[in-house]
């Protein structure tokens, strides 16, 4: 099958930079990464990458990555600021961003920022498979890459299922399941806001380790 070759600046390689690295390198893409870390630059040096030291949010050190001639950019830093600085720098250039951010954001931080890139990446338990998914224009059903020890299940919230008119952030789910992607009926799967509401039709990817799997369903269905 063809395969479009596509550029990527990835920005932090940490363990969602550098997963989402090796995922997208592993399908044939290009990929240049970004980090201020010395250490994580010849770690990514060695694991085959173009590199970049400096500091993702400069405009300078994006363009020295060749961001004007990717197709988009993956900031996965911990800094919120730094990583929302990178995606300007990308939508300045005309390039796909997607920006990591943490769960325990409030929901009015999260909507300023999401209303200004392409994708958030949220939670980060699955962030280089959502990366990957994102930066690509995908869309989240088609979330791969799990741990072994986690599974995804997809689930449709029926009539009189408990969950109905529930919040997001209210729903009593295993301490190790995430709510990962949501959607209306019909429509395709999203990174929900924690105040959204679920309605009856709906469907969530849950993401869970494989033994609290029925736990989840109870609790939904």
């Amino acid at each position: 099958m063809y395969c479009v070759i596509m550029k990527f600046v990835i920005v932090g390689y940490g363990r969602v930079g550098s997963r989402t690295s090796r995922i997208l390198s592993e399908e044939g893409h290009d990929v240049v990464v970004v980090d201020n870390d010395p250490d994580r630059i010849d770690r990514a040096s060695g694991d085959g990458f173009e590199t970049v030291q400096g500091d993702g949010a400069d405009e300078a050190v994006l363009v020295d990555a060749d961001i004007e001639t990717a197709d988009a950019i993956g900031a996965f830093t911990p800094d919120l600021n730094a990583n929302f600085a990178a995606c300007m720098v990308g939508n300045h250039h005309d390039c796909r961003t997607a920006l990591r951010i943490d769960e325990d954001y409030r929901e009015e931080i999260y909507t300023r920022y999401a209303d200004e890139v392409d994708e958030i990446i949220y939670p980060e338990r699955l962030g280089a498979a959502g990366a990957k998914t994102a930066m690509l224009g995908g869309d989240f059903n088609a979330v791969t890459d799990l741990a072994t020890n986690l599974q995804l299940t997809v689930l449709e919230i029926p009539d009189g299922s408990t969950a109905v008119g529930k919040r997001m952030s209210e729903l009593e789910l295993p301490e190790s399941a995430r709510i990962y992607a949501h959607g209306r009926a019909r429509e395709s799967l999203t990174i929900p806001l924690p105040g959204t509401e679920l309605e009856a039709g709906d469907e969530v990817a849950v993401v869970t380790e494989t033994s609290s799997a029925d736990e989840v369903r109870t609790a939904l269905q």
